[in-house]
């Protein structure tokens, strides 16, 4: 695998944050966490819905948060005190978690629910009047009659 530097870049340009942060994503997917699984799924032409598999996670031991352009789910779940069994075999996943997903602009969280071991998190895309595309009116003149030159004209004896 081939690692590029992106260092010398940052130091040369301003405002270019969310690009190189881009791009640092797209370099180190290989090294992207798998843990939990989860779905995106498109439910309407403006929604879309963030499903994660929290199986074992309590209300109490997720969170949602919503900064900037990012959506984060973090997960932490709490040993269980006073259990003295014995784990012979441990397939069920009790680590804790946080799992990042970049938002498109105008993309926002409109609510979240935890059902059957699985978080859906709801997301709406809403583009304010100002920045939707808009079609504008060409004015159109009146037709112009035929240009007119006065004076006379002289005609050859």
């Amino acid at each position: 695998m081939r690692h590029y530097d992106l260092a010398p870049l940052y130091r040369s340009t301003v405002g270019f944050d969310r690009l190189f942060a881009a791009l640092d994503g797209f370099v180190s997917a290989e090294q992207a966490p798998t843990y939990p699984p989860y779905n995106i799924e498109r439910t309407s032409e403006n929604a879309y819905r963030v499903t994660v598999a929290v199986a074992g996670f309590t209300e109490s031991e997720l969170s949602i948060e919503t900064r900037e352009s990012t959506l984060t789910i973090k997960g932490e779940r709490k040993p269980v005190e006073g259990s003295k069994a014995e784990v012979l075999h441990q397939g069920i996943a009790a680590r804790a978690f946080e799992r990042r997903f970049q938002l498109a602009d105008h993309v926002q969280v409109t609510g979240a629910s935890l059902e059957h071991g699985l978080l859906h998190v709801e997301l709406v895309r809403e583009v304010p009047e100002a920045k939707k595309p808009r079609r504008i009116q060409i004015a159109g003149s009146a037709p112009a009659s035929q240009p007119t030159i006065e004076g006379s004209v002289q005609q050859a004896a």
